[in-house]
């Protein structure tokens, strides 16, 4: 079996692009290769900045002959049916064969492919490879028509095995295929001729090229470490720049640089994200200090001056741009020094955030009261959050964040404490915005929780409010992440509280208290409304105000006002008012859906099931994010057990005789199970158990000991496994019928008081 070596050589294909297009390259060819009927034993495609390689292993050296047959039309059919058939076959109407179909005579065709050789298929493959390859740009060069990332320069395609190599022979725009390649740009750019993959590798290595892109990174990073260390300072990790630096060398050259004296003073942050974005350096951090104090650069050539000459260069552009950045930096902290970091905030009036939502201050004035509201659940003073808040995005009004939006929050920090603000408070310019990804840190600290919380539940309400909700696979907004960061928070700190409430109280900053003003004083139909409840219209306005600030404290009968709000449709139906407070309460349950989906995302991660978190989300509470995982944990822990299990098994069985006998007769058997009326052990037995379960459920269930009450459930499942096994529920004698239906109908009461099993599956 011949090895298949594909390389694509051009000018520099951007970094970004490189890995994509190695698993392009290698999709494309081998699912052309296996389309049309050969297979392989594996394939691996490698990069470098001006070339793309694929090598696939055990090629099959021909395709196998296939022989089709096609049932056409009946040989009576109109000859429009029957030309339509010939032209999808390919052949003439004498190559038909007429057998029997059953009903009558029809055509057959019999269509013979005979197999191919492996070089005819790779090079019909490969050529639509190129001429189809999803580049995310491409251009074109000359007089050609021919697209690609950057000029394609040659094509080297060869076939091999243990008699020798041969070219595939084929021509792309007048770029014929050969077996030929070049190495090193500068030091080795003369052309070469191989005959496998092993010797293509090596010559190219001789050539100084490192074909593995991982191998590259590898260097780079040991290389780099090395000199940093000989240095007495120690390399800051970045990943996503070493794979990029890796995708700009073919043959990596580490230098080291330091930093100007006159630069060291700046932020760490501002030192590593100038180097990173404008000139692709690493940044090398003194361990004791703390401080960035010196670079690596990475060549791709060896210079003769061992690169004293590519440094100096180096450092005059990076002095040019760190005075830049020291410039907005001074320049930054003299306006915090004469207005302070709320001053700074002031000019958020002037950056629109969504023209339906307000500007950035607006937004900032709506996070600061829900965050005054949030802090007591999480622990936090409200001033402190409140203040929090209001200086939570100042940095976006920095001539520093202004050139690198990437450090907004970090920024923050700095300059909430050049300002003499909190530890805490200056801790949540940056930690509101986290977590940022499924990966991110969740903060603790109370008063960045209470402003993260504010920030995100605004965002969410906000697009909610304006009907701009996540649709299929779009989510310009990133509501999605939102949400998850809600999630995070509230279970990461163990917040409680109950997430319905506050959503209203949320979505109802979104309107305006004039309007409901006075649409409570003057509507006649709030006369109505206010007589039905026994109140006067200014009772009722004041308290519909006071709910609206502060519904999760909110009196009964202001709950109750609420639900009537909810259901009214006759004498409110034109009220705007009390639309809008219908409307945000659709709103509120219509997030809270929108929570309990990507908390199931989460919990599955998690290594729970949507069944069992479907079986508690029916339950009360589930608005109370962390009773509602703790509830799920706590069942999924249970299913795990063979008590749990077999007791599922014995509550659906007991759930299902209870509903067949109360569709058959018309009833429903809730109560009134008598142990007097028991005629055998078992059923006395079960008695006993679901008293001795109840009584230790209730407590449990109230306390919120999950664990306790799965627990106290699991001892029912010999019980009930004895009392199915002994007795028959639907037997001749009608009381004593009545009686275990009734029994069953305390099984299922007991079950359900836990979680609604019903909607689990199996």
């Amino acid at each position: 079996m011949p090895d298949l070596l594909i390389e694509l050589f051009s000018e520099e294909i951007p970094a970004r692009m490189q890995g994509k297009a190695r698993e392009d390259l290698k999709k494309l060819i081998t699912d052309g290769l296996v389309e049309a009927g050969l297979t392989y034993a594996g394939a691996h495609a490698l990069s470098t900045p001006r070339r793309l390689t694929l090598a696939v292993e055990g090629l099959t050296a021909e395709s196998k002959s296939v022989r089709e047959e096609r049932k056409g039309p009946a040989t009576t059919a109109p000859e429009q049916a029957v030309q339509g058939f010939l032209r999808s076959t390919g052949l003439t109407l004498d190559q038909l064969e007429v057998r029997d179909a059953g009903k009558g005579q029809a055509y057959f065709a019999v269509i013979e492919k005979p197999g191919r050789k492996a070089a005819e298929i790779v090079a019909e493959v490969l050529e639509a490879t190129i001429r189809n390859f999803p580049w995310p740009k491409s251009m074109r060069w000359g007089a050609g028509y021919l697209r690609w990332v950057r000029p394609l320069h040659s094509i080297l395609c060869i076939l091999s095995d243990e008699g020798g190599a041969e070219v595939v022979p084929m021509d792309v725009d007048g770029i014929a295929s050969g077996n030929t390649t070049r190495g090193h740009r500068f030091l080795a750019p003369d052309a070469f001729s191989v005959t496998s993959f092993e010797d293509y590798a090596a010559k190219l290595k001789r050539a100084k090229v490192m074909l593995d892109p991982a191998e590259r990174a590898e260097h780079i990073w040991h290389d780099a470490t090395n000199a940093a260390f000989a240095a007495g300072l120690e390399v800051v990790e970045d990943k996503g720049l070493l794979t990029e630096v890796a995708g700009l060398v073919e043959w990596p050259v580490v230098l080291m640089g330091r930093i100007d004296a006159a630069f060291l003073e700046l932020p760490p942050e501002v030192l590593q994200t100038s180097m990173k974005e404008h000139q692709k350096f690493f940044s090398c951090r003194n361990a004791k200090t703390g401080r960035i104090e010196g670079f690596i650069t990475v060549a791709n050539n060896e210079p003769a001056d061992h690169g004293a000459t590519i440094l100096a260069g180096n450092q005059k552009v990076l002095s040019a741009r760190l005075s830049d950045a020291k410039f907005f930096w001074e320049n930054d902290l003299r306006t915090v020094r004469d207005v302070g970091l709320e001053g700074m905030a002031e000019g958020l009036a002037n950056v629109t955030f969504h023209n339906k939502l307000g500007s950035q201050k607006d937004r900032l004035d709506r996070i600061e009261a829900l965050a005054r509201e949030i802090a007591p659940l999480v622990g936090a003073k409200p001033d402190l959050a409140a203040e929090a808040a209001r200086v939570a995005k100042a940095d976006l009004q920095s001539a520093m964040v202004g050139e690198f939006p990437e450090l907004q929050g970090t920024m923050g920090v700095y300059y909430a404490k050049a300002a003499g603000l909190p530890e805490a408070v200056a801790n949540a310019c940056k930690e509101h915005y986290q977590p940022l990804g499924p990966s991110d840190a969740v903060p603790n600290d109370p008063v960045s929780v209470a402003v993260a919380l504010a920030d995100k539940i605004d965002t969410l309400t906000g697009f909610w409010a304006i009907d701009e909700k996540p649709t299929g696979s779009k989510d310009p907004f990133a509501l999605r992440r939102a949400a998850l960061g809600v999630i995070r928070l509230v279970l990461g700190n163990g917040v409680r509280t109950q997430l319905d409430d506050l959503l209203v109280a949320t979505f109802d900053k979104h309107g305006s208290q004039q309007r409901w003003r006075e649409g409570m004083e003057h509507e006649r139909e709030l006369q109505e409304f206010a007589e039905k409840l026994a109140m006067q219209p200014t009772d009722l306005a004041n308290a519909i105000d006071e709910a609206k600030r502060n519904p999760k404290t909110a009196s009964g009968r202001l709950r109750k006002i609420f639900e009537e709000v909810r259901r009214s449709t006759d004498v409110l139906a034109s009220n705007p008012v009390f639309q809008e407070l219908r409307q945000n309460w659709k709103n509120a349950t219509d997030l809270l859906a929108f929570f309990h989906d990507r908390l199931k995302v989460h919990l599955r991660d998690e290594g729970i099931r949507h069944d069992v978190i479907d079986a508690c989300l029916v339950m009360p509470g589930n608005d109370d994010l962390t009773l509602l995982v703790k509830r799920a944990e706590a069942l999924s822990a249970f299913l795990k057990t063979d008590d749990g299990e077999n007791l599922i098994q014995g509550f659906k069985r007991a759930n299902n005789i209870l509903t067949q006998a109360e569709e058959k007769d018309g009833v429903e058997y809730s109560f009134g199970a008598d142990p007097k009326f028991a005629e055998d052990a078992s059923e006395r037995t079960l008695f006993a158990a679901l008293d001795t379960a109840d009584a230790a459920i209730a407590p449990a269930m109230k306390a919120e000991d999950f664990g306790a009450a799965m627990s106290a459930m699991a001892n029912l499942r010999a019980p009930i496994d004895a009392f199915f096994e002994a007795v028959q529920v639907n037997t001749d004698n009608e009381i004593v019928r009545r009686n275990r239906l009734n029994l069953l109908s305390r099984i299922r009461t007991i079950c359900l008081s836990v979680a609604d099993l019903t909607k689990l599956e199996g």
